[in-house]
């Protein structure tokens, strides 16, 4: 079993720096500012021959359990029942300060073993600092810097004795995110045993962190009635009917313009990523302000990026008329989202634990179709009729003309047209062609890909030179 090691201390000490360096990814966001990190957030780490789980935890404060510093206080305090080890750190520079002495004392408490870790101890302008650091009685400290990598031989002598040797893992866990489709009929068929990626993006206070902590039974996320507490993305590995899932928490996305602040650019630009290696992208709106200008801003950069794309109301239990709703929702995302028509639109309640079972199942199915492939006779079949339909417009007196279509790739579904001057063909036909292959071939809701491949005139001598 993989050792589990705690990352606790004030903040500002240099958690998410050290979190960062062990997982060898900037993963945690880190700011000159104290109280980035609020959630708990976990990595597989390295040092040297040791593999272990690293948890990078919020700064320990004295507040009110109530409050959004006790409810971070309380995320800590699980990470410390989880561990096998605790790393506490210390500012070496600042040395012992009044709030450093109680958490020493919590952290004796739990029984867990403990090492002292004395951070920003480059050079010597934290040996002051090493040396108050023994009145908290943990021992003798290991002057470590975080951010220069200056002391790693002396933690990995410290974390030894409590780490077992583990065989080293070379899989990537993120290798796969990214395979191409099998090259076959219908749906490509899916592994059980790779978990989906399945990512959960919306605005601020949508009730993203309650809908996952509702999934996975726990409260693993931090969540209140605070808008914008989630800052970093969290995942947890979840089990729905046997099959497993990487669930992705992200933090809110506010419009362009009112992003100011540079901690929430790094969480929205942390946010991005999640989409970008995501499978599944579940866009979480509020139902009783649903289909906002930012909503639907996400669901188009979802889009854009070509993954499958989900739909959920949240916040269901407040609304009234539920079936009238629903339906004039339904009918007003094919006239805003016109580029994922037919996208599934899951009703729910992340604080009631309502419609979770339907959200994975659209979301199973659109993952199915995002996979889906038609071979290359059933297309040039549907392309012969859609032509003799609606041939192409003539351009400049010559007629458009369209040669054949077959499936480049999966994951979105991307076709390629063959044919002379598509260079010219209107924006208009490309998204009747497009309509159409999404009906015929059943493909609805996911992105398509249509890219036009134009043949070379023999007789263009400037091209042939």
């Amino acid at each position: 079993m993989t050792a589990i090691v705690a990352l606790i201390g004030r903040p500002n000490v240099g958690k998410s720096t050290l979190f960062n360096r062990l997982v060898g990814k900037k993963l945690a966001l880190v700011d000159d500012r104290p109280g980035v990190t609020r959630d708990r957030r976990e990595g597989d780490a390295t040092l040297g021959h040791l593999r272990f789980k690293v948890i990078d935890t919020a700064g320990l404060e004295e507040a009110d359990k109530d409050s959004l510093a006790g409810r971070m206080r309380a995320q800590t305090e699980t990470a410390i029942a989880q561990a096998d080890v605790v790393l506490f750190m210390i500012d070496a520079r600042l040395g012992i300060t009044p709030m450093d002495q109680p958490f020493a004392d919590l952290v004796r408490r739990s029984g867990k073993p403990v090492i002292l870790l004395a951070n920003k101890a480059e050079g010597k302008k934290g040996t002051d600092g090493i040396i108050e650091s023994y009145g908290l009685g943990l021992g003798d400290p290991v002057p470590f810097s975080a951010e220069h990598g200056e002391g790693t031989s002396d933690l990995l002598e410290a974390l030894a004795p409590y780490i077992p040797d583990e065989p080293e893992d070379d899989e990537d866990e993120t290798a796969w995110a990214d395979v191409p489709a099998a090259d076959s009929e219908d749906e490509e068929e899916i592994d059980p045993d790779r978990p989906l990626r399945v990512t959960i993006i919306g605005r601020p206070n949508a009730g993203k962190s309650t809908l996952v902590n509702r999934m996975i039974g726990e409260d693993r996320m931090l969540t209140g009635p605070e808008a914008g507490i989630t800052r970093d993305t969290i995942s947890v590995d979840w089990e729905w009917r046997g099959r497993k899932v990487k669930l992705f928490d992200t933090a809110g996305m506010r419009k362009r313009a009112r992003i100011e602040e540079k901690l929430e650019k790094l969480s929205v630009a942390d946010s991005l990523r999640a989409i970008r290696f995501a499978e599944v992208v579940v866009v979480l709106l509020d139902a009783t302000i649903p289909f906002e200008k930012q909503d639907l801003t996400l669901v188009d950069l979802t889009e854009r990026e070509g993954r499958a794309v989900v739909i959920g109301l949240n916040k269901w239990d407040l609304v009234a008329d539920k079936q009238g709703l629903l339906a004039e929702l339904k009918e007003k995302a094919n006239h805003l989202l016109a580029q994922v028509r037919g996208v599934p639109i899951i009703p729910l309640s992340g604080l009631a634990g309502e419609g979770i079972d339907k959200l994975m199942q659209g979301v199973f199915s659109a993952y199915g179709v995002w996979n889906r492939r038609v071979s290359t006779a059933r297309i040039n079949r549907w392309l012969e009729g859609v032509l003799s339909a609606h041939p192409p417009p003539a351009v400049a007196g010559r007629r458009i003309k369209i040669r054949y279509m077959t499936q480049a790739k999966a994951r979105p579904p991307t076709f390629a047209l063959f044919g002379n001057q598509l260079d010219h063909l209107p924006v208009s036909y490309t998204r009747y062609l497009v309509n159409n292959l999404r009906d015929a071939f059943e493909l609805p809701g996911t992105p398509i890909r249509l890219h036009r491949r134009g043949g070379a005139n023999p007789y263009d001598k400037e091209r042939k030179g």
